[in-house]
């Protein structure tokens, strides 16, 4: 027989045990099943519709459904996207995928039954990192992307930061600082301007800079190889390549004063950045100290996901 304590317990709403993080991509729908503790409990991809939205829901539904039913519990919800959010809930600058226009938050939340969040992909790498990564525990806390393109997301005392126009920590879209002689006007960038950081360091950016300077038309992991071998042109090229990151990093530095800025995306794995771009910011970063550190992801291509997860709130 119950007594009165177990009917309270069985009338309450059931409370969510787990955080689901979505990773809405140009290619691939990933979605993540954290537990309370931040530990990983279920993970799959499927291949993410390029041009139908109403599929991208589906699919993104299914997945979720089929965490829930094999876990056995019901998650909270984060979704991290390659585009911001406007205001009025409709998704903007998502281009590599069907969701521009569309409500996303919205439309998901009406067919799940829950709240949903969404954000940029760069900022759920900040907040991920921010949580339980490379800088756990910081207080301003600057999460760059160093990949096919250049973004960022800012996070302050774990809270994810978005500003008035939803682009808050989208560095890449402002020109290279204390441009050399030789750097003017610079490459195009993907939003059609020239010299912006991020056509100078993405990794095709990289990669751009080797080809134009004479090598051969090649990846930046492999430029790095030669540079590591002691190849003439691609230790120049690399040199530049961490001088222009010291300096855009420097600006960061000078307006946001974070306690750690931590990198990720394919140039992230290079090591000699920590060591060379340290060593060439301190020239243009307006403080007699420096106590900002500079450190590699920890969660690696993990990292989206995860800040999804954690995006969507839960227990913890």
């Amino acid at each position: 027989m119950l007594g009165p304590s177990d009917r309270a317990m069985r009338l309450m709403p059931e409370l969510p045990c787990l955080r689901l993080g979505v990773d809405l991509g140009g290619t691939k729908i990933e979605l993540l099943a954290l537990g309370a503790g931040g530990q990983e409990r279920w993970r799959r991809r499927v291949s993410a519709p390029r041009h139908d939205y109403r599929q991208a829901l589906d699919a993104i539904v299914a997945l979720v459904s089929e965490c829930e039913s094999e876990l056995g519990a019901r998650g909270t919800l984060g979704v991290g996207i390659p585009g911001s959010v406007r205001h009025d809930g409709r998704v903007k600058n998502a281009f590599s995928t069907p969701l521009v226009g569309h409500a996303l938050a919205r439309d998901l939340a009406e067919r799940l039954q829950r709240e949903v969040r969404v954000a940029n992909d760069a900022d759920c790498f900040a907040l991920s990192e921010a949580v339980d990564g490379a800088a756990a525990g910081a207080g301003v806390v600057f999460g760059v992307i160093l990949g096919t393109g250049v973004g960022g997301g800012l996070v302050v005392h774990g809270r994810l930061v978005d500003g008035a126009n939803a682009i808050a920590g989208e560095w890449g879209h402002n020109p290279l600082p204390w441009p050399r002689g030789d750097e003017l006007p610079g490459p195009s960038c993907s939003c059609g301007r020239p010299g912006h950081i991020e056509s100078w360091l993405s990794g095709p950016g990289f990669a751009r800079a080797y080809a134009m300077a004479g090598g051969e038309p090649l990846a930046p992991a492999a430029i790095v190889a030669r540079m590591r071998t002691g190849e003439p042109l691609a230790r120049r090229c690399f040199d530049d390549y961490a001088d222009r990151l010291a300096r855009a990093l420097a600006t960061a530095v000078n307006f946001l004063d974070p306690h750690v800025i931590v990198l990720g995306g394919g140039m992230s794995n290079v090591a000699e950045i920590y060591r060379e771009v340290p060593r060439r910011w301190r020239d243009h970063i307006h403080s007699d100290e420096l106590a900002t550190r500079l450190e590699c992801h920890r969660h690696g291509d993990a990292s989206g996901v995860r800040g999804a997860a954690w995006l969507g709130g839960g227990p913890g």
